[in-house]
């Protein structure tokens, strides 16, 4: 993406060029005349990268846009060396003699003006040079009168117009469902109903609905069908004017002539009374406008007599929503199956053969058909290459060595790209650069989405929004990229919040070839034998063949080291001396015990990830990275903080902690890090995860910190409960809260928290409650809460079950009585719901009505607890029972056949029974197992 480094300039540059200017007189129409050349040159480029992916087989574009790349890059260049001497400069200034600092400020800053000057109006006329050249070629850079969606329009070389005529041989996999739509079509309710088929291209969803479509059940079903493909873009007036000329088609009838010459209210009011007494069926194949619906369902009128309507979409947004409606339901198309796709591929590869695979190609296509993802297109396409090839296993080597390059040059393989590479095209703008920094990451490669979004908001992806946090903005991003089937989830939590993520290994196949076209400069050093090029964005990955202190272009700006067995300390010392405008360094997981002190060299320097490291200590030169906003130590060695880290006014992000096993509750603990005074200055910081409470001053400074969303505490004392309380009371925006005292015996003193943080959602607690604060009922937005060691008398169950979002809560040794109650209307949004080492419980009960959508419940170490939870029968939701180390007479009482309570928990899809076995080390069991019942009655 060309135009992100001038997006840069803009961004960062010309503040600062306003602050020095305000400082200087005379110089301000300078400042005034840069800003209007990099606004040019910014619409320029953009332009430019346009026209690239609009004409996918100009080599002119391509060769045009890198010319363009590389005096962007160039303006970003000259801007950071630009601010980097100035911060040089200031630096100097505070150790030199008053009047010389003057003078010497004065000249200098003058000289750097007129050189930033110079080199802009020099980058200017080379760019002018280059459109001018590209003319004389008949290219012209600026032009927009056609779309740039123009490769899509082109239905005659468009590969999606194949998915129509697919024989019902060819089609495996999809037979569920295609019966679950067919009865849709022709059972349910009366009213008019919207399923929109939902998924990747080349998932199979035309393939699909086209069988619907033409199936012996559907079609005398309906007075009428149409079959409309949508795409983009689209005039409403032709799709109603086809629409209905082929419902007149299917009935044998004629069309008004009229209609040709309608507008689209008159078409509109034509297609209703057409409709009134009509049972139809309409497919929109192929809808990428998220205002399609809304502008053409009007047309469709609801006569109750079981109107169907089907819309195929990438784009989760573009669907009507469930939430909007009950007469809408969006339909997510999976992956095909593993032994599907298997199958699918034989068919394809193996056709002489009639689809037998031979024996010695049988891991071949197994590692083939894993690499496809269960995506139909790619199994079709890529066995269709194969099926022209020898069957020998030298012949399948060959080709299997070479498919990334056969991506650009084989008919069977390029319609794959070109139908995946539709939906990178329908991207708006600011997302394009995030979807093609997927790149960075190894194929197959579940990415966690905190890290990846912090990596786009370093790198500048993410713009500013009115209200909204810059990672709230990058999370945006994300949903928009899965909402759009470019990328998949991977993970999610309990509340349904993505964790991981990943895209689909074709898709980045798509991503590397768009990275290189488009001049994105990403390079993976696992593809490389050589370091022959340089490169702004460098991934070094397993494998790599290249000696990494032979790295040493100081164009690069950004570093991931991904799982690498080995990274030398030359290495390090090379990046932090010589990558002097680096912004980007994450060496999560990386083998490296130590960071050079020249790491202060990196002025510009926004990310620095030791995660997973053997990092024991920062140097003192951390404190000159004024621009650093994350600092991730999580799970490093590093247990103290120097001094100079108050400097890091920019500092948004800093976890620090490694987790530590709880072997009596078998739970994961946060053994924190020392911070020293002072962190009061870092006022930019969002979270802040997991600092000692080491002195009673260190937790008044917290209060200056009003921005944190997230904080984590530990080793709190009972006395530093109440300054604690009124730090938090500052925090309006704070989103998560843990805290731990020094021990299981130590109190944590929160009562003193009249008005708790109002957007609060998450709450863990590990020390000694003398009773629930009275706080907790306030927390509206609360949805997880972790209690621990918390001991109280009285049943906290009472007060939790009220709290309306709650959907997780963990009691660990957190009550001492002998009853849980949990009253009906009691926790109606709970789907979790965990308890363990409560020594005196022997009994639950769980009134009808309570626990609507509870999933998961997990009962551990309790040793009076005789019988299950009296009511379990009325949680019609639960999927996952689960017990630990419970007494033999309650585990026999579940079993089948001889338990008493067996009844009570059969409609439970999953019940298991776990046993220590020795240390930490657990068996479990499941339901009836006869080992279990050996093991008890032993």
């Amino acid at each position: 993406m060309a135009e992100s480094a001038v997006s840069l300039v803009i961004q960062n540059l010309i503040p600062l060029l306003i602050e020095e200017a305000n400082s200087l007189k005379g110089v301000h129409e300078e400042v005034t005349s840069i800003r209007r050349e990099m606004e040019m040159i910014q619409s320029f480029l953009k332009d430019a990268d346009i026209k690239a992916e609009k004409d996918d087989k100009s080599n002119v574009a391509k060769t045009w846009v890198k010319q363009v790349r590389e005096e962007a890059y160039h303006i970003e260049d000259v801007i950071d060396k630009y601010i980097l001497h100035f911060a040089k400069q200031g630096l100097r200034r505070r150790q030199r003699f008053y009047f010389l600092q003057k003078i010497f400020h004065i000249t200098t800053n003058l000289k750097a003006r007129h050189v930033i000057a110079f080199e802009i109006q020099g980058i200017k006329k080379i760019l002018d040079d280059i459109k001018k050249s590209c003319e004389r070629y008949g290219f012209n850079a600026i032009e927009q009168s056609t779309s740039s969606n123009d490769a899509i329009n082109d239905t005659w070389n468009d590969p999606r117009i194949a998915s129509l005529f697919i024989e019902e041989a060819e089609v495996v996999g999809i037979e569920s469902h295609r019966d679950i739509l067919i009865n849709w079509m022709i059972e349910g309710p009366s009213n008019r109903m919207v399923y929109s088929v939902v998924g990747i291209g080349g998932l199979g969803k035309t393939t699909l609905v086209k069988k619907v479509y033409d199936n012996n059940k559907v079609v005398p079903h309906f007075d009428c069908r149409a079959w409309i493909t949508v795409s983009q873009p689209y005039k409403m007036d032709e799709i109603l004017r086809e629409v209905i000329k082929q419902f007149y088609k299917a009935r044998k009838e004629f069309a008004p002539r009229e209609i040709d010459i309608m507008k689209v209210p008159s078409l509109i009011e034509e297609l209703k009374t057409y409709l009134c007494e009509q049972r139809y069926l309409v497919i929109f194949d192929d809808i990428w406008d998220t205002g399609f619906w809304d502008h053409i369902k009007f047309a469709f009128p609801d006569n109750v007599k079981g109107n169907r309507i089907i819309i195929t979409t990438r784009n989760e947004d573009v669907a009507p929503s469930n939430n909007e409606s009950l007469d809408y339901y969006v339909y997510k198309l999976p992956s095909l199956p593993f032994e599907n796709a298997l199958e699918l591929f034989c068919k394809k590869a193996f056709q002489r053969e009639e689809g037998q695979c031979p024996p010695d190609l049988a891991k071949f296509s197994h590692d083939i058909v894993g690499r496809c993802g269960g995506l139909p297109l790619a199994i079709v396409a890529i066995g269709g290459l194969f099926s022209t090839k020898a069957k020998v296993v030298s012949e399948w080597c060959k080709v299997l060595d070479s498919l990334s390059s056969e991506f650009e040059i084989n008919y069977h393989l390029r319609s794959i790209r070109r139908i995946l590479s539709f939906s990178y095209h329908d991207l708006p703008y600011n997302l394009k650069a995030c979807f093609l920094y997927f790149g960075m990451f190894p194929e197959d490669c579940a990415i966690n989405c905190a890290r990846l979004t912090r990596l786009w908001i370093a790198e500048g992806f993410v713009k500013k929004k009115k209200g909204m946090a810059l990672e709230d903005v990058a999370q945006d991003y994300l949903n928009q990229l899965i909402h759009r089937s470019l990328v998949q989830v991977d993970k999610e939590d309990f509340s349904g919040r993505i964790r991981k993520c990943r895209v689909h290994d074709m898709m980045h196949e798509v991503i590397l070839s768009r990275s290189e076209e488009l001049s994105f400069d990403l390079m993976s050093m696992s593809k490389y034998s050589n370091f022959e090029r340089s490169a702004r964005r460098l991934s070094i990955q397993n494998n790599v063949n290249t000696r990494l202190q032979n790295i040493t272009t100081s164009q690069t700006r950004s570093i991931l080291i991904l799982g690498v067995d080995e990274v030398p300390n030359s290495f390090l010392s090379t990046c932090f001396a010589n990558f002097k405008l680096m912004k980007i360094m994450d060496c999560e997981g990386a083998p490296i015990d130590y960071i050079p002190k020249e790491v202060g060299n990196l002025f510009h320097l926004r990310y620095l990830s030791l995660r997973d490291t053997k990092v024991q200590i920062l140097p003192k030169s951390i404190g000159k990275l004024h621009n650093l906003e994350t600092l991730d130590l999580k799970c490093s060695l590093v247990s103290e903080l120097p001094v100079e880290i108050s400097g890091l006014h920019k500092l948004q992000y800093l976890v620090a902690y490694n987790h530590n096993r709880d072997t009596k509750y078998n739970i994961d603990t946060r053994r924190g890090i020392k911070i020293p005074k002072g962190i009061r200055h870092l006022e930019s910081l969002q979270k802040l995860f997991n600092i000692e409470a080491t002195s009673a001053t260190l937790i008044k400074e917290l209060g200056s910190l009003a921005q944190l969303r997230k904080l984590s505490i530990s080793k709190l004392k009972r006395e530093n409960g109440m300054d604690l309380c009124t730090a938090i009371q500052k925090m309006s925006h704070l989103r998560s809260l843990e805290i731990s005292a020094t021990s299981e015996e130590e109190v944590l003193n929160l009562q003193s928290l009249p008005s708790p943080p109002l957007l609060l959602q998450s709450l863990s607690l590990h020390g000694r409650l003398e009773k629930l604060p009275e706080w907790i009922p306030k927390l509206k937005s609360i949805v997880q809460i972790v209690l621990v060691w918390s001991k109280l008398m009285e049943d906290p169950l009472k007060v939790l079950q009220a709290l309306p979002n709650l959907m997780r809560l963990s009691l660990y040794d957190g009550y001492e009585s002998e009853q849980l109650h949990i009253e009906g209307r009691g926790f109606q949004k709970l789907k979790d719901l965990r308890f363990q080492n409560l020594g005196g419980l022997n009994r639950m009960i769980i009134d009808e009505g309570a626990l609507p959508f509870l999933e998961f419940l997990e009962i551990k170490e309790c040793p009076q607890l005789k019988e299950v939870p009296s009511g379990i029968h009325h949680l019609k939701s639960l999927k996952n029972l689960r017990f630990r180390e419970m007494p033999i007479e309650f585990v026999l009482s579940l079993q089948p056949d001889e338990g008493p309570d067996f009844g009570k928990v059969k409609h439970i899809p999953s019940v298991n029974f776990y046993y220590r076995i020795s240390g930490q080390h657990y068996k479990w069991y499941k339901l009836g197992d006869s080992e279990l019942l050996k093991r008890l009655r032993s």
